[in-house]
């Protein structure tokens, strides 16, 4: 049988990925582009989400949501009020159903390397 994308072994830059999301702490959110930048790929974000679907139970994956702060539950846990239960368990706060505040939750706090948009956006 031939092999297939979900057949193929975790590689180095999932590993670092994994290294990045486990430094989250609690009560704080990043990004799939915020953890590609850290990592120096500009425009990873994709390949950061490939990463995280097959992420280890360690790594706090609700931990990682989409630009703007949305949700990116129904891929990863079945649906997005698990991983916004998961965040206000953590005392993340919310600005919509599926939106976290990014601008009291975001890490790092080094918004230039955080946020690719300006601040007033969010």
């Amino acid at each position: 049988m031939p092999a297939t994308v979900y057949d193929t072994p975790v590689t180095s830059f999932a590993e670092e990925v994994y290294a990045v999301v486990r430094s989250v702490p609690a009560g704080r959110v990043t990004t799939y582009g915020t953890i590609s930048r850290l990592l120096g790929r500009v425009r990873g974000a994709r390949q950061v989400g490939w990463a995280m679907h097959s992420c280890p139970d360690d790594v706090p994956a609700h931990r990682v949501v989409g630009a703007g702060g949305y949700l990116s539950g129904g891929w990863a846990f079945g649906h997005p009020s698990v991983q916004r239960a998961l965040l206000e368990d953590e005392g993340v706060r919310f600005t919509g159903p599926e939106r976290c505040d990014l601008r009291a939750h975001l890490w790092p706090d080094d918004v230039d390397v955080a946020l690719p948009v300006p601040p007033s956006d969010l």
